[in-house]
């Protein structure tokens, strides 16, 4: 038997209906796997070979075997039988790299053959390729000839609205951006957003929508640690990109990295960690006499976690001071308290906290404890904060820090001025945004990622991901990805308040 035929014979199995494979079918799987594994293994040993690609075909023969098979038992012995083939050729490879060549031609007819089936039988679902013109398999789920969607989980309304409407704005700018410049390769990109109200409980709901009635590609830009916590499981059991959310938490940092899940932005434990830097080292401020205040969730444990791994590495003896509230709240008040109550007399409080719950604690701790440095993490939202500070007085913005992932948007550099002409075009009258730049750098990453991948499927677009090394979009730093790293940034930039209530730059270090 040929391996055309086997792996037509795979097509027709994994594209048939459950149920209808045919009574010989354990037994042509099982020679299949004889023939299949061996490939499979040869090419997982090959650095040089995409492992996405290597999935795709494990993927597709355990939907054949789970289609034969006639009960778990009968399942389980040919997914063991296949897994020994594969081990088999992974031992034939081993560290001769002459057998990679042959290794990548074998998989690549296989790849070929398995695409014909699908093509034939169903040709009411086959396309040309916007770019080649060549007939290719079933659409995949969000890709059509003109169109590439990708869906958003954001709070429309809520304490963390304003955060999510900056995260959806920035990303819309640059998908427009794209869009005008001809699109991904012909096709135009669309942002789906779906609203949980910063709940997590209405995250997977939220998910849902986008991904089975929408039918998007991804996700890109999602806001809340704890909605991450929901929406990446989901997301990966469907094999589906997780791009970018907004959160620097751990959960969306897996080591080994999850692999359909990337970031761009630093995480809050790096974010905590330079503020401790900068408030032991610049400002001289002992360890004893800073605080932390943080929201009762992921968020806050991430923020509070980078603060005592930082004490741990300048080999501060003192036990951090934690102060806490409850999650998308403002009830500040019982950490207002505790402030006032400090015995040992506070300097600087790093605050893990939202907008208006900053704003609050900010406002009613500023003259019970006169000169308090008040150090904040990106995620508070710098637009709405400086709002909310704005409305107090001059004496309760000057000097409030904030750090970002990104540069400051009264810069000039290359990204930065794209940022704010795009924003200037495609949302006129909207002032430039920490947030709203986040969400226009992840887009960009994003954009010379899709049109570097033809054809476009996830597997192949994470690859593309993986490969990113040195990705220079006008920052002032390098961005990257590899097999071992989905966080593209590891900066950290400085921002403080003025009495205007405007952020003019700092050095941290």
């Amino acid at each position: 038997m040929t391996l055309r035929w086997s792996a037509l014979i795979i097509g027709s199995l994994f594209g048939a209906p459950i149920g209808t494979a045919f009574a010989a079918a354990p037994d042509m799987v099982r020679d299949l796997a004889s023939r299949v594994g061996p490939i499979v293994g040869q090419a997982s040993a090959c650095p040089d070979i995409a492992q996405g690609r290597v999935q795709t075909i494990v993927d597709k023969f355990r939907e054949a075997i789970r289609q034969a098979s006639n009960n778990d038992s009968e399942r389980d012995q040919l997914t063991r039988t296949f897994n020994g083939y594969i081990a088999e050729g992974r031992s034939r490879s081993g560290a001769a790299q002459a057998n990679c060549p042959a290794a990548e031609r074998q998989l690549t007819d296989l790849e070929r053959s398995l695409s014909q089936p699908a093509a034939a039988a169903t040709p009411s679902q086959t396309r040309a390729d916007a770019t080649t013109g060549a007939v290719t398999s079933a659409p995949v789920r969000g890709i059509t000839d003109r169109e590439i969607r990708f869906g958003m989980v954001l709070p429309f309304s809520g304490i963390r609205k304003e955060t999510g409407r900056q995260m959806r704005q920035g990303i819309e700018a640059a998908f427009a951006r794209a869009n005008d410049a001809g699109g991904v390769n012909g096709r135009t990109l669309r942002l789906v957003a779906a609203d949980d109200g910063y709940d997590p409980n209405r995250t997977l709901a939220a998910m849902t929508q986008l991904y089975d009635k929408e039918q998007v590609f991804g996700f890109i830009g999602n806001i809340g640690t704890a909605n991450s916590e929901v929406a990446i499981p989901y997301a990966l059991e469907r094999r589906a990109l997780y791009f970018a959310p907004n959160s620097g938490a751990a959960v969306v940092r897996r080591d080994p990295p999850d692999r359909y899940v990337f970031n761009y932005r630093a995480s809050y434990a790096e974010e905590t960690a330079a503020l401790v830097r900068y408030l032991v080292k610049m400002k001289r401020i002992p360890p004893k006499q800073i605080a932390v205040l943080t929201q009762q969730d992921a968020f806050g444990d991430d923020g509070f976690a980078g603060v005592a791994k930082a004490y741990r590495q300048l080999n501060i003896p003192d036990p951090v001071t934690r102060f806490s509230y409850p999650r998308a709240t403002m009830d500040v008040d019982e950490a207002i308290a505790q402030v006032k109550a400090h015995k040992g007399g506070l300097k600087a409080i790093i605050m893990v906290a939202t907008d208006r719950a900053a704003a609050k604690f900010i406002e009613k701790t500023r003259d019970a404890v006169p000169g308090l440095i008040y150090a904040n993490v990106s995620a508070v939202g710098s637009t709405s904060l400086a709002t909310e500070l704005k409305l107090l007085g001059p004496r309760f913005t000057n000097g409030v820090i904030v750090t970002q992932g990104v540069p400051a948007v009264s810069g000039y550099s290359s990204l930065v001025l794209d940022y704010k002409n795009s924003l200037a075009k495609y949302a006129p009258g909207e002032a430039p945004d920490y947030t709203s730049l986040e969400g226009y750098i992840a887009a960009t990453i994003l954009i010379q990622a899709l049109k570097q991948t033809n054809p476009l499927d996830t597997e192949r677009l994470v690859d593309t991901l993986e490969s990113m090394r040195s990705l220079d979009l006008g920052l002032g730093t390098p961005l990257a990805f590899g097999r071992a790293e989905h966080q593209a940034s590891h900066k950290i930039w400085g921002t403080a308040l003025d009495e205007n209530g405007t952020y003019q730059a700092i050095e941290l270090e």
